[in-house]
């Protein structure tokens, strides 16, 4: 697993080994990164955007955001070793919430997220409770782009303001596009 672009470029980053671990593949990200350069979702640009890594894992999204420019990204999981670890080997010090992504109560930022990128473990049901959390707590700015990721056979319904924009099969995740 590397970063594909921007300052970090050719960087390997460290992942975990096993079933239950499933960090988002190179190719997904590098077809993320080209749908947002590319596509028009009417998102904002990515130079100085303000990201939110959710269920982040190895930190390789948010990272990979931090790379190609955005002003700040903060990671959130319960487990946040990898992502540190990965900060670490970067020099890179972002803020990190360690806890629930179901429950993140009032906004820490200075503003509002233009990007939040959820990628929780598959079937377990937690993207629309985590969704209702940042919607809630103030984390997303009004024209934020919500990215999902779910298994591709996987369906999700989204809460009430969310709408879909777009979706994308990329080997086994599915990425959901969808905003306010």
């Amino acid at each position: 697993m590397r970063i594909i672009g921007g300052q970090w470029r050719g960087r390997r980053l460290l992942a975990p080994t096993g079933k239950d671990v499933r960090p988002t593949a190179d190719r997904t990200r590098e077809a993320l990164f080209n749908i947002l350069a590319h596509a028009s979702l009417d998102q904002a640009p990515l130079g100085g955007s303000v990201w939110l890594d959710v269920f982040c894992g190895t930190g390789a999204v948010g990272l990979e955001a931090l790379s190609r420019g955005a002003e700040t990204c903060l990671f959130v999981d319960r487990d946040v070793s990898f992502a540190r670890a990965n900060f670490t080997a970067l020099g890179a010090s972002p803020a990190v919430v360690q806890g629930d992504a179901t429950k993140l109560g009032p906004r820490t930022l200075a503003r509002p997220a233009d990007f939040a990128y959820l990628d929780p473990p598959y079937g377990r049901d937690l993207l629309s409770p985590a969704l209702e959390s940042l919607r809630a707590g103030d984390w997303l700015a009004p024209q934020a782009l919500v990215i999902l990721e779910s298994a591709a056979g996987e369906d999700i319904s989204l809460p009430v303001p969310f709408k879909l924009h777009d979706s994308r099969v990329y080997g086994a995740a599915r990425l959901w596009f969808a905003g306010l």
